[in-house]
């Protein structure tokens, strides 16, 4: 029987099974990538809120809360992904739970895995 292969987040988190399912749909492997900053993305997010374009602002959220965990912020990752969930009520959010804990495991991830070299 042929052994499944894991991801480095799966590795890393090993039987944390919580702060995987935390992680996997809210961190970025690589947010140096991401080109804006958190308040630019929470400032858009806001703009398409009030615009009534919920898909577009649950999305500058997530893209926020990604940036704040990169950032280590518990409090902004909690801020931005309660926002995201209220617009998206189907998905729960788990990192709004554990948010220290997820950043942790998401600190040591990027400890291992960035270089310190500007892409």
């Amino acid at each position: 029987m042929e052994k499944k292969k894991t991801t480095l987040l799966e590795d890393l988190c090993g039987e944390e099974k919580d702060v995987y399912e935390a992680l996997k749909e809210t961190m970025y492997l690589d947010p140096r990538k991401i080109r804006m900053t958190i308040d630019e993305a929470e400032r858009k997010a806001k703009e398409f809120e009030k615009e009534r374009n919920f898909h577009k602002a649950r999305i500058y959220y997530d893209i926020a809360g990604g940036l704040a965990i990169y950032e280590g912020n518990a409090a902004k990752v909690k801020q931005f992904f309660s926002k995201s969930a209220k617009l998206n009520p189907d998905y729960p959010y788990p990192i709004i739970n554990i948010p220290e804990k997820a950043i942790a495991k998401a600190k040591e991830f990027y400890e291992k895995h960035l270089k310190e070299t500007a892409t």
